[in-house]
């Protein structure tokens, strides 16, 4: 059987038909009906063989795989749907292919971390674009004059010629796009502008917190080149996750401004002095420090406070510092091996700890640990000591792109995470925040103890990970325990209730005067009725 698809054709046929049945049966017979009988039929003979004969110049014949015969159009829906997939599973192959992950480091936020903080402001820049992912927006152009004025400083203080630059970057520009997450849509020419343009504006920025601006030549009233109010703000976009450049190309711009264009650890220096004001510390940089940074750049000696591996970008060298000397970064891998069974990140498992309200009535203590290592809690006989924490308007921005770069690059540890979501179980309320400040725990310059409290309790909302990779698990254990021991409970209610200030203690202490006289003078009643005087 022939299935037509052509339904013009198959209209017209369908009309022929109904007025072949419509003449034969309403027409009366009349002398003149042999003639009529005669033309009439012709011209359906006609039609037909017509018919017959232009449907198969537009139809063809498919014979299927169990041969049988089919006749399809060749461009019909179907063939073309099937057309389509198929480029789109040889382009998928060809990414696939050209794809390198292992080499992928400055990632875009996934929607689940930026739709659940409902602050786009955290993850995207206000004032300046750093590399390929906001290059252009309407609203950072400002900020692009300002940029090629670095680049032209640049130029005129060491003298170079624009094309070193250029042609340095085009040599490194495969490398630097696969450090990016997705197809960048910047042409060769304008990939490496942009890389050369940033660059050079991030490294004035970098040396002049350290050497000092009106050093590289700009005036002291430059409205961004210079120590004011604004440039809280860039550091604050230049930190962002999605803002990012790769940090060898930092280091061959640099090393080519200073004569050593492999000169590597420089600007990772460079970038912790800058961020420093960003630290969730009130420790600063110290003057050795810094010294030794204005050494490095006047004689072009590598000076690199993080030497023991390679640096991706300013935010991951920024982790790294905060983590210094603490837990070792291991590469996390999400599903592990533990007694034959699979296990994975399960969001219902990550309560670490009690508040602080719950952990106050079963007698644990809190006290301020005296270290600059924000993360390194201890706990020990009953007492949980947690080094001091500085809190900014920068500070939100700062944790989230933390935790988003531990979520998405899987070659590093989620220790940021684990104390996040530690201290947002320790805060519930106002009342917690309020608590740790007054033992000089928290230190916050916002409006009040529960903007505090919200902000910890929305860090981590759509946030997943094991408590059993958490290098504070053995101590929530520990604390865990003492919370569950009745007779610590009952001590502290005893504390709380009876030894809360002096008065209580003298009325108490009153009281068991005067139970223990009541119970002498019961038992020498007692004993004379039993044994009276002789």
């Amino acid at each position: 059987m022939v299935a037509v698809f052509n339904k013009e054709l198959l209209s017209w046929y369908l009309i022929t038909l109904k007025l072949k049945e419509t003449l034969e049966s309403g027409i009366p017979s009349s002398p003149n009906s042999g003639n009529r009988s005669t033309e009439f039929p012709q011209k359906e003979q006609q039609q037909e063989d017509k018919f017959q004969q232009e449907p198969t110049e537009s139809l063809q014949v498919v014979i299927s795989e169990d041969g049988e015969k089919s006749r399809e159009e060749p461009n019909s829906p179907g063939s073309e749907w099937v057309v389509i997939i198929k480029e789109k599973l040889e382009q998928a192959g060809q990414d696939d292919v050209a794809s390198s992950w292992s080499k992928l480091s400055i990632y875009k936020i996934p929607h689940y971390l930026r739709d659940s903080t409902g602050d786009d402001k955290a993850f995207a820049p206000q004032i300046v674009s750093i590399g390929p992912y906001h290059h252009g927006k309407k609203r950072l152009r400002p900020m692009d004059r300002h940029k090629w004025r670095s680049l032209n400083h640049v130029l005129k203080r060491t003298n170079h010629d624009i094309r070193i630059y250029l042609n340095s970057m085009k040599e490194i520009e495969e490398r630097a796009r696969s450090c990016y997450e997705g197809v960048i849509s910047l042409s060769s020419s304008e990939f490496v502008e942009m890389l050369v343009l940033d660059g050079c504006f991030v490294l004035e920025l970098f040396r002049g917190a350290t050497e000092g601006f009106k050093q590289l030549g700009y005036s002291r009233n430059d409205p961004v080149f210079a120590m004011r109010g604004s440039m809280h703000s860039i550091q604050r976009d230049m930190i962002m996750l999605e803002n990012q450049l790769p940090l060898f190309v930092l280091d061959r711009l640099l090393g080519i401004q200073l004569g050593n264009p492999d000169m590597k650890g420089l600007v990772t220096a460079l970038a912790l002095r800058f961020f420093d004001p960003l630290m969730p510390t009130d420790e600063p940089m110290t003057e050795s420090d810094r010294n030794k940074l204005e050494l490095s750049l006047g004689s072009a000696i590598t000076f690199d406070p993080l030497s023991d591996q390679e640096g991706l970008h300013c935010l991951e060298v920024f982790r790294r510092s905060l983590l210094r000397a603490g837990p070792q970064p291991v590469p996390r891998i999400w599903i592990k091996r533990r007694s034959n069974a699979q296990r994975v990140a399960d969001k219902r498992r990550q309560q670490l700890i009690h508040c602080v309200t719950e952990l106050k009535e079963a007698g644990i203590k809190f006290k301020k640990r005296k270290t600059d290592r924000f993360w390194d809690i201890k706990f020990k006989d009953g007492i949980l000591r947690i080094p001091r924490l500085l809190i900014h308007d920068g500070t939100k921005s700062l944790f989230l792109n933390l935790i988003a770069f531990e979520q998405c690059h899987l070659d590093c540890s989620n220790d940021i995470t684990s104390y996040i979501i530690f201290m947002d179980n320790l805060i519930n309320s106002p009342e917690d925040v309020g608590y740790l400040h007054y033992r000089g725990i928290i230190e916050h310059w916002l409006g009040s103890d529960a903007e505090v409290a919200d902000l910890f309790n929305r860090l981590c909302q759509e946030v997943v990970f094991d408590i059993n990779n958490s290098y504070l698990s053995p101590l929530s254990e520990d604390v865990n325990r003492y919370y569950n021991h009745r007779w610590n409970t009952w001590c502290a209610s005893l504390r709380h209730n009876y030894f809360s200030n002096p008065w209580a203690i003298i009325s108490l202490v009153a009281a068991v005067v005067l139970l223990l006289l009541t119970l002498a003078q019961t038992y020498y009643s007692i004993y004379g009725y039993y044994r009276p005087p002789r």
